[in-house]
């Protein structure tokens, strides 16, 4: 049998004792990172929950007229005199001119709910 050098062995011991405690503080180091990601992830969920509900409830408010205020700014850009329809949008409206494609932007939905 051989024999054990009792220096050799306490030094691979001490050795392995001082990477244990790195490892410990490594992992220690990890789960705050950690723990702060994921109070950082319920945070951004709950606002992006929040703005979400914000743009919801936006989306949705109707004005006097019964439009939704997305089609409302359409009304107003036709009621300046400018397209709002995909065929010509932006482009101005002729004098006492109509087009029955901004009116189907503007007030179909509306006209088929009320």
């Amino acid at each position: 049998m051989e024999r054990i050098d009792k220096g050799k062995l306490y030094d691979q011991l001490t050795a392995l004792a001082r990477q244990t405690q790195t490892l410990a503080e490594e992992v220690v180091s990890l789960q705050q990172q950690m723990s702060a990601v994921l109070q950082e992830n319920v945070e951004l969920t709950i606002e992006n929950d929040r703005l979400r509900q914000t743009i919801a409830a936006q989306s949705h408010e109707t004005t006097s007229n019964g439009l939704t205020a997305s089609r409302q700014n359409l009304q107003n850009l036709y009621q300046e005199g400018f397209h709002v329809c995909n065929e010509y949008y932006g482009k101005r409206l002729a004098d006492a001119e109509s087009c029955t494609f901004c009116l189907d932007i503007i007030y179909n939905d509306h006209r088929t709910k009320g």
